[in-house]
């Protein structure tokens, strides 16, 4: 559905491609995220004055919030060329050797879902970021020997969306730990505002306002409902993004007042109507909705945790006074408390 693709943070081929016309390049064009980028700019300053390295990065957070655009800021802020990988996507050593080899002094590694990669990949990681040095194995069997290469000195960024799935060896070789959190509705207006006028859309302030305060917090989401806004005034209104034709815009797309989609209505109802509010395990809800757990865990729970919806429990996810009042019906009573009333 149109409207679960709006509001899932995860990038679309579109999101790649418009990325790279919206993305600020430097840390005095990044909104938001205020004290993270004051933080930022001490440690690059200082790798300045040392005439070396950056510490090893680990940005957190959850997706959409600009892990990637900081990694090519910090690259572009440090003067150095910025290579991309993915953990899913180095499955063996071999395949981080070839990268590592090929770092000039001072580039930086950026790899995406740092949390995703292969064990053995990991520890083979170990010992590059620690001494910048790597073994190769050469050959097999008996004749089988190792030698060790030198590397010139990086910087390893990574990006998770699970810090808590880390290993304790990995987290502690990243000297500097940033969360990326979620951004209020006036940094998002002026994210939407900056983007308006990259793409040459014509919008009003308050519009722009309208949509922050339904793009769940995430940047990504913002501009993807921006471009889709777009879409309609472009085809059924004057171009032009005032506040009426922004919100009837999103009411086609299915986004409520509080950037809640359809999606996260099944999920609040599945949960207070078929699973009598909860608790109730990630798999069985999502089997119940024809998701993945992962989806579910990864990109609808935690907005609907922030907002007061939905609360994890060790027996399961629960369904919260906030759900209850939004889907305008009753709780359902608990048997301990039947039994209270009765005697």
């Amino acid at each position: 559905m149109i409207e679960s693709s709006l509001i899932t943070p995860k990038r679309s081929p579109e999101d790649f491609a418009a990325e790279k016309s919206l993305r600020p390049t430097a840390l005095d064009e990044f909104v938001g995220q205020t004290e993270l980028v004051a933080n930022l700019r001490v440690y690059i300053e200082a790798a300045r004055r040392r005439e070396g390295p950056l510490d090893h990065v680990l940005l957190f957070g959850p997706p959409g919030l600009g892990k990637t655009t900081l990694a090519h800021i910090i690259a572009s802020e440090l003067g150095s060329t910025i290579k991309l990988a993915s953990g899913p996507v180095l499955d063996r050593p071999a395949d981080l050797a070839g990268i590592l080899t090929n770092l000039a002094d001072r580039d930086v590694l950026f790899v995406d879902e740092v949390h995703r990669m292969n064990n053995s990949v990991e520890e083979y990681l170990y010992a590059a970021m620690e001494d910048f040095r790597i073994d190769i194995m050469l050959d097999k069997g008996p004749n089988s020997r190792t030698v060790q290469l030198t590397l010139q000195p990086f910087t390893l960024i990574g990006a998770t969306t699970r810090l808590g799935n880390l290993t304790s060896p990995l987290r502690d070789r990243f000297g500097v730990t940033l969360r990326v959190d979620f951004y209020p509705p006036n940094d998002l207006q002026k994210i939407i505002l900056r983007s308006a006028r990259l793409l040459g859309i014509p919008i009003d302030d308050e519009a722009a306002g309208v949509i922050a305060r339904r793009s769940r917090g995430t940047p990504r989401i913002a501009n993807r409902i921006l471009r889709r806004a777009r879409d309609f005034a472009e085809v059924e209104g004057t171009g032009h993004l005032d506040t009426a034709s922004t919100e009837q815009a999103l009411g086609r797309l299915g986004i409520d007042d509080l950037g809640l989609d359809e999606m996260d209505r099944r999920i609040l109802r599945n949960l207070a109507e078929q699973f009598g509010g909860g608790p109730v395990g990630v798999e069985t809800m999502a089997v119940a909705l024809h998701e993945t757990s992962r989806t579910l865990e990864e990109v609808y729970e935690p907005y609907l945790i922030k907002e007061g919806f939905l609360q994890r429990t060790p027996r399961g996810r629960t369904a919260t006074e906030r759900t209850y009042e939004y889907l305008n019906i009753e709780r359902p009573a608990r048997s301990g408390q039947a039994q209270t009333k009765i005697f």
